[in-house]
């Protein structure tokens, strides 16, 4: 018990030394932070939705949209998956290994370009994706239901426009990143 109590004044004293003898509150609070409130949005919906996919497929979130992509273009290669889904290179590349292994996905040389491959689902892969397509349009249907139809559309614009401003955000640090380097 004394040791609990020693703790909790060291504590108490840490927290007035950062905060000041005035106790002001904290300029940031990381529950009232919008970049984290929609980082625990995302977490929340790959853990319910992976429920659907994970437990009959045994796929992790990467293999899932690998899969669905492929669904719904027919033929990309990797990079052009990166870029759509904005997973990492090697993340996509462990996906497509996974899901060639387990045959659901074919990898052909692009003869255009020997460099790269064209992916595509074989014909399994198909059935998993045509089976799990309306599971997962049910899910996004219970997942917005709560919405009246007014603020659904208002959300979807919303959600465009925070989308839309982080694309620009994310150019202006690769700009300021990649800017003019100053002479020495």
């Amino acid at each position: 018990m004394a040791g609990q109590q020693l703790i909790d004044n060291d504590f108490g004293d840490m927290a007035a030394d950062a905060f000041g003898a005035a106790g002001e509150p904290a300029p940031l609070k990381l529950e009232e932070f919008l970049p984290h409130k929609l980082n625990v949005v995302s977490s929340l919906v790959a853990l319910a939705l992976s429920r659907i996919y994970a437990q009959r497929y045994h796929f992790g979130i990467p293999e899932w949209r690998v899969l669905v992509m492929l669904g719904e273009y027919r033929v990309m290669t990797g990079k052009a998956i990166g870029e759509h889904t904005h997973m990492h290179k090697t993340k996509v590349s462990r996906a497509v290994a996974i899901l060639e292994k387990r045959k659901l996905l074919v990898r052909r040389t692009n003869r255009a370009d020997m460099r790269e491959s064209l992916l595509s689902l074989t014909a399994p892969g198909r059935a998993v994706y045509e089976e799990l397509a309306p599971c997962a349009l049910d899910f996004d249907r219970r997942l917005t239901d709560i919405l009246t139809p007014g603020d659904k559309d208002a959300f979807l614009r919303a959600l465009k426009q925070i989308t839309d401003r982080c694309a620009e955000l994310v150019a202006d640090v690769v700009a300021e990143k990649d800017g003019p380097m100053e002479s020495a």
